[in-house]
């Protein structure tokens, strides 16, 4: 008898992996920890099958810890019993509110059995949404940016949890960081906002990722050739691809006129 803890992706139903779609149809009952994860649950599991947590908006850990006794006492004879799961948005193990659940078994219910069914994760997905590229090599940070901080870090950062941006905006600028905002995004709850401008998106939202670059940053990919080896005519030949790849001058094209 097993406790899954199922990633169900950034937020819209059919990003769920296909593990965590036959996992969530074949256990006893599936607990969701808020609105959002229970709105993304629903779309693969009967309303009856679900089972809520209640978990206070606070950050008195006392009552933290009394809330996730409460719910691993709760979550831990289904456990042994049968097969339960436990959904949380993006990943389970990447900033997610399972590190608190699987901590709290682990103290107090030991014999539970365990198993995690990863999910796409928001810091990943963000890159497809934003229509941006992380090319191998590149040097990459995850950051949190609550409460308008703007961390600094390599040439690309990540930044999470933007709740003020115009504040996050203003000390990355300072910084020599570009700074592309996504809020919501592959989500099915509330508007999807893309932009670069952080007066669009001044009201606080937990949603909201930032993309930020330096102005300087640069990579030499071996294939960014390719797009320039036709800037004059002509489809790209291998032979002209090689020539520039290597660094010699493209072949001139000429017309049959």
């Amino acid at each position: 008898m097993t406790l899954y803890g199922v990633g169900l992706g950034p937020g819209e139903a059919d990003l769920v992996t296909v593990r965590g779609k036959r996992i969530l149809e074949t256990v006893d009952v599936v607990y969701s920890p808020g609105r959002l994860s229970r709105t993304v649950a629903t779309a693969h599991v009967p309303e009856e099958r679900i089972g809520d947590l209640d978990f206070p908006m606070t950050r008195d850990e006392e009552k933290l810890r009394r809330a996730w006794k409460e719910a691993a006492a709760e979550i831990a004879p289904q456990a042994r019993e049968g097969d339960a799961a436990f959904v949380t948005l993006g990943d389970p193990n990447v900033y997610s509110t399972f590190g608190h659940l699987r901590r709290t078994l682990d103290a107090f219910h030991p014999d539970v059995n365990l198993d995690v069914v990863p999910g796409v994760s928001a810091m990943t997905a963000f890159a497809t949404a934003l229509g941006v590229e992380i090319p191998a090599g590149s040097g990459l940070a995850l950051r949190e940016a609550d409460q308008g901080r703007s961390p600094t870090g390599p040439d690309r950062m990540i930044l999470f949890k933007v709740t003020d941006a115009p504040a996050t905006h203003q000390g990355l600028v300072d910084a020599g960081y570009d700074v592309t905002y996504g809020r919501r995004l592959f989500m099915e709850q509330g508007e999807t906002v893309v932009t670069d401008d952080p007066g669009e998106i001044d009201e606080r939202d937990y949603y909201t990722l930032a993309y930020a670059t330096r102005s300087d940053a640069e990579s030499e990919l071996a294939t960014a050739q390719f797009e320039t080896a036709d800037d004059r005519s002509g489809p790209v030949t291998e032979e002209r691809a090689e020539g520039v790849a290597c660094g010699d001058e493209p072949p001139e094209v000429r017309s049959d006129d």
